[in-house]
């Protein structure tokens, strides 16, 4: 029979798992910082929309950050609110499609017309 892992290399298993995930990088430095300046976003509203764009959720970005869980809402209030959507997968959508704008390098990535884009707005 096959022994049962132990909680140490879960833990082990984990935290690579969640290394592989932040080691996607789906804007370079030039695109966030696009971003940033046409969204009008805060060095640390960046911050933390880099963070949730690498998958990680409120509470891993509130450790990392070593911020309060409530700071790290308000935050996030404040993106949706200035990029005009309303959950962390339009953000993201409307993140890559801006970046496709901005470099050829995401010329293999289908992206709807701007009419088209998931905004999270009801129709305004």
């Amino acid at each position: 029979m096959s022994e049962l892992p132990d909680a140490a290399s879960e833990a082990v298993a984990k935290d690579s798992q969640t290394q592989q995930r932040a080691k996607v990088i789906l804007l370079n430095r030039k695109q966030w910082l696009c971003v940033q300046h046409r969204y009008d976003l805060t060095p640390r509203e960046r911050q933390i929309a880099e963070l949730i764009c690498q998958g990680l959720r409120n509470g891993r970005i509130a450790k990392y950050l070593r911020i309060q869980p409530g700071t790290v809402k308000t935050h996030i209030r404040n993106i949706y609110r200035k990029v005009r959507v309303k959950s962390k997968i339009a953000m993201l959508l409307r993140f890559i499609a801006d970046a496709k704008e901005l470099s050829p390098e995401y010329d293999g990535i289908p992206v709807p017309p701007r009419a088209m884009r998931i905004t999270g707005d009801s129709g305004t």
